[in-house]
């Protein structure tokens, strides 16, 4: 007979969470195992442009119709095609795109975290002297330029009136 305790309560496919919160002097982290939810394959609703249906892309005015059944079967047919070639292709793509993107996305998160981020703080902290400089040349010299251009201009109208002669 098997122990009432080590039944898992969840329904099948449902997403498991595990967080294991270690303690100690400079360390907190949070460990969570994630499955993917079988039901919901789209939770940010990424593809939400491909919900497609026969009825978006064959329709028949009410002037022109062919026969019911010609209707029923192009339907049937429609459905089952994108259906089972959407599966063989994924079957021959998901894995291998999968890995690419895995790969992309490693060697992109690698270099953003080990090369751009140092660097922009770098910059940030090297250049301190030249953005105080720059603030200090626009407050000086080019913002009363252009103040004044703009008050100058600013007094400047213009009226549009039809030629009733022409």
């Amino acid at each position: 007979m098997e122990d009432e305790r080590l039944k898992d309560p969840r329904p099948a496919g449902e997403l498991m969470e595990v967080k294991v919160d270690v303690q100690s002097e400079d360390l907190n982290s949070t460990h969570s195992d994630r499955r993917p939810l079988m039901h919901d394959r789209d939770p940010k609703r990424v593809n939400r442009s491909l919900k497609v249906t026969f009825e978006d892309v064959i329709a028949e005015p009410p002037s022109v119709r062919s026969f019911d059944k010609v209707w029923l079967w192009s339907h049937a047919l429609f459905e089952v095609s994108r259906l089972w070639c959407y599966r063989l292709i994924s079957l021959l793509l998901a894995v291998p795109v999968s890995l690419v993107a895995g790969i992309l996305f490693a060697v992109l998160s690698c270099l953003h975290i080990w090369l751009i981020m140092p660097s922009v703080q770098l910059l940030l902290i090297n250049m301190h002297w030249v953005r105080t400089v720059w603030g200090s040349i626009l407050n000086i010299l080019i913002s009363p330029f252009f103040t004044s251009i703009g008050k100058c201009c600013g007094q400047i109208t213009i009226h549009l009136a039809k030629d009733e002669g022409r």
